[in-house]
């Protein structure tokens, strides 16, 4: 029996590829290697990616083919290509990024998401370059405290790979999930899809070169902060909480997630939001509504810094709510409290590099 190319490629025209219905010739999956020796063949199949959930069953299924269609005896060889090249393995994809800021709470209502988007802005404001992740996938509000909740990220090709350009808002770097799901509806996905959308908005995304990323992670402790661990080498963590006694407990499980010594991420220090609210018409007077410096006991007890005591005032929420956060205002009080955080997060991480070894991701078992 003699071989030849059409043979094989009519074979290979049976094979359907489930993502998008054609067969693979029609796809154009079927690279322009195919080599025939005798009765021995070898061609290359093209996919978009290098994790293509298809690929065995599709290498499978043209083997097949040519048995089925050409003749048993030929003997197959098959190699893959990727339109994309792969994604950096955990630990090396943000090259140009030198400090991961995971700014954390150990329950909801705290102010993190508040925190975490004026600690950028404040740190923009410095003169750092930085990146915010909103990394609560559940409940992403950075797209509305940045007044960009209609903006939708594009891709570019960059060095062989389709990355998601992020939005650029108060000379911040943003994304969040909030820009691809309708902000109308509840977000109902299983911990590995949320993990997996996590993993695409930091591996897939060409973040650049920043001297702070800064993650707005979930409240409390779940499998989402477990995916950070195992793909970013996070500098240091800044927990955020209220002083009242319940909330510190929950931060008490914050700070002891990242100290735990399968994880050993070093604590930057506690953020002590909601100290005292102080009335406008009254800026000199403070009214301590849920205790008074719960959260500077608490550091002392652990020994961390406090690293900023954060008042309530009505314009903080109006701020955030309008997509101006209250750190764009020095002038304000809360400002001034935000640029204090924002100098206080820098000493540390400074501090904490020259302490201590980089931290090494949790390894996955």
């Amino acid at each position: 029996m003699t071989l030849y190319p059409k043979l094989i490629l009519d074979a290979l025209a049976t094979v359907r590829y489930p993502g998008t219905g054609k067969n693979l010739v029609e796809a154009g999956m079927v690279a322009d290697n195919l080599r025939i020796d005798g009765m021995r063949v070898g061609f290359s199949l093209v996919f978009d990616k290098p994790t293509d959930p298809f690929m065995k069953s599709i290498l499978k299924a043209a083997e097949r083919a040519i048995h089925t269609f050409v003749s048993q005896e030929v003997e197959v060889t098959i190699a893959t290509e990727s339109r994309q090249a792969a994604r950096p393995e955990p630990g090396k994809l943000l090259p140009g990024v030198k400090n991961i800021v995971a700014v954390s709470s150990g329950k909801g209502g705290v102010g993190k998401s508040t925190v975490a988007a004026n600690l950028a802005i404040a740190l923009a404001k410095l003169g750092y370059k930085v990146g915010l992740l909103d990394a609560d996938i559940f409940g992403p509000s950075i797209p509305k405290m940045f007044h960009i909740e209609d903006a939708r990220p594009y891709a570019e090709r960059v060095d062989g790979r389709d990355l998601i350009i992020p939005i650029e808002q108060y000379g911040v770097k943003l994304l969040s999930i909030g820009f691809f799901v309708d902000a109308g509806q509840a977000t109902l996905w299983r911990g590995g899809m949320a993990s997996n959308a996590l993993k695409q908005l930091v591996g897939d995304a060409c973040w650049g070169d920043l001297d702070y990323f800064i993650l707005d992670t979930p409240p409390g402790t779940s499998d989402i902060h477990l995916t950070l661990l195992q793909t970013l080498a996070i500098t240091g963590a800044v927990i955020v909480s209220t002083p009242q006694q319940v909330a510190l407990a929950d931060a008490r499980k914050g700070v002891n997630m990242y100290t735990n010594e399968k994880v050993n991420v070093p604590i930057l220090g506690l953020v002590e939001n909601m100290a005292w609210f102080t009335p406008a018409e009254l800026p000199e007077n403070r009214y301590y509504l849920f205790g008074k410096e719960g959260c500077k006991q608490l550091a002392e007890e652990i020994g961390v810094p406090l690293l900023g005591q954060i008042p309530i005032v009505q314009s903080i929420c109006e701020s955030g709510d309008a997509g101006k956060p209250a750190a764009l205002d020095e002038n304000t009080v809360t400002g001034r409290a935000f640029l204090q955080l924002a100098a206080a997060v820098v000493r540390q991480v400074d501090r904490r590099n020259i302490e201590a070894a980089p931290t090494r991701i949790v390894e996955t078992h």
